[in-house]
């Protein structure tokens, strides 16, 4: 596919999968002609910058850390939400760098993750059938028939309520909030809280000393932007091909095309066909993007597809997402890695631990197992580890709340807790204190693999 075919509009003669039908033509169309004139959420320069970081991160340079919302639900728009996932992503970031030993790219599922495909177009409830929920940005939640149309006025409701979340992302990230010292102390209160406080002591020991260094030094956040402030980026499945037409825009600087609503954009298991209309959208944006790799994915397709996507081999411009599940990842995972490196392909690998893994309890709850989540990430480890690659990071489903929608972890959450606060639309999701366990083990695991191969090297 030559570029000089795409443009914009060109995955309208496509097929498209998961896509919405709006009844209203004419005021869809009208809603994308003022989302059009609207400013962007986000600039071609932070794109770039992210790209240059997750080129890092193929290389094992860098560690990625991808989390946030399921979905985004509208009627969760308010500064103290925002605030709590970005503050536990922080908390996250601080822990897995003295694991990986190396920067970790921080990227939020937030600010523009409205909607999400599904399996069936239609939901049955006692009996009655309504055409399934897809995100705020298209329907409403409510098991009603006014509620499930899909309706375009959520487009702009999508977009200025990103443009909320976005400013206050930007000022908690630039603003002191994220300075190390203060991270590292709401660390150690999780730490002194946690059933598995013991474990988690080492490392944050060796936080604390590695920070009071610094300061003896001179090194603090008076004098250091780079710890009183952090970079900060945004991301979202690209699956409302209008929303995501309508907010792309020509970069003044280099005349290329960028996806402005958010910095990076991926493509779903479910959208990743070869000739389809997603893959046809994201080809022609220059932003980094991401592809779900899913147990189901040939691999004579997912070379295919990284050819289409990234033609000229640009460092950092494409991330597989491997999301196999913990039982179906050491045997379906190594088939796709060996043959993109075979083919010399500069990707970025990183682990989704939580889509392949959810499960239904007896009352048809969907749940998650934190087990089976760790299970997946150390399978995903020892695959790298085997072909001696190193691997580029985690995307996980997370909020900032103390919601009850995955069982286990360290205050081992049971079926019977999930009714306690089970708040998601979608899938469920860590809470904050899994969360941080989560970057506890993943540290400790990653450290360990580090130790080890080093006096694998030293012993030759």
């Amino acid at each position: 596919m030559p570029a000089s075919s795409w443009s914009p509009a060109s995955w309208r003669n496509h097929p498209i999968h998961q896509a919405p039908r709006y009844p209203d033509a004419a005021a869809l169309a009208a809603t994308e002609e003022r989302l059009r004139g609207y400013p962007p959420l986000v600039f071609a320069g932070e794109a770039r910058r992210l790209k240059a970081a997750l080129a890092l991160a193929a290389e094992g340079r860098a560690f990625v850390l991808q989390g946030g919302d399921c979905a985004e639900s509208f009627s969760d728009f308010n500064a103290n939400s925002v605030r709590d996932t970005f503050r536990v992503l922080l908390q996250m970031a601080v822990v897995l760098t003295f694991g990986a030993t190396v920067p970790v790219v921080k990227i939020g599922r937030m600010a523009g993750q409205f909607a999400k495909p599904r399996s069936s177009d239609i939901e049955i409830l006692d009996g009655v059938s309504l055409p399934s929920y897809r995100g705020d940005i298209i329907n409403g939640p409510e098991f009603s028939e006014a509620a499930r149309v899909p309706d375009p006025a959520r487009m702009e409701t999508a977009y200025f309520q990103s443009a909320g979340r976005m400013n206050l992302l930007r000022a908690f990230a630039s603003g002191g909030y994220a300075d190390l010292h203060q991270v590292h102390r709401w660390n150690l209160d999780f730490v002194a809280r946690s059933p598995l406080a013991a474990r988690y002591q080492d490392l944050a020991t060796r936080i604390d000393e590695t920070l009071g260094f610094m300061a003896a030094c001179g090194i603090g956040s008076q004098n250091t932007a780079q710890i009183r402030e952090t970079e900060f980026y945004t991301s979202h499945e690209a699956l409302l091909l209008p929303y995501e037409q309508a907010l792309t825009r020509v970069d003044s600087t280099t005349g290329d095309w960028y996806g402005c609503s958010a910095n990076f954009l991926w493509i779903g298991d479910r959208t990743r066909q070869v000739d389809g209309a997603h893959v046809e959208f994201l080809r022609g944006i220059r932003n980094p993007i991401g592809i779900k790799v899913g147990p189901s994915t040939p691999v004579d397709d997912l070379l295919r597809l990284i050819d289409i996507l990234n033609p000229a081999d640009e460092p950092g411009r494409l991330t597989l997402i491997s999301r196999m599940g913990a039982e179906r990842v050491r045997s379906h995972l190594p088939p796709l890695l060996r043959a993109v490196t075979r083919a010399g392909r500069r990707v970025t690998w990183v682990c989704d631990p939580m889509h392949g893994n959810t499960i239904s309890t007896a009352s048809r709850v969907k749940t998650r197992n934190f087990e089976s989540i760790l299970s997946e990430l150390r399978g995903f480890f020892d695959v790298f580890g085997d072909e001696g690659l190193r691997p580029g990071g985690v995307h996980v489903e997370m909020t900032g709340q103390p919601v009850t929608e995955c069982v286990g972890g360290a205050h081992r959450l049971t079926e019977a807790d999930l009714g306690e606060r089970y708040e998601t639309f979608c899938d469920p999701r860590l809470n904050a204190e899994q969360s941080l366990e989560m970057a506890f083990l993943v540290a400790a695991e990653l450290k360990a693999r580090r130790v080890a191969a080093a006096v694998a090297v030293a012993a030759q």
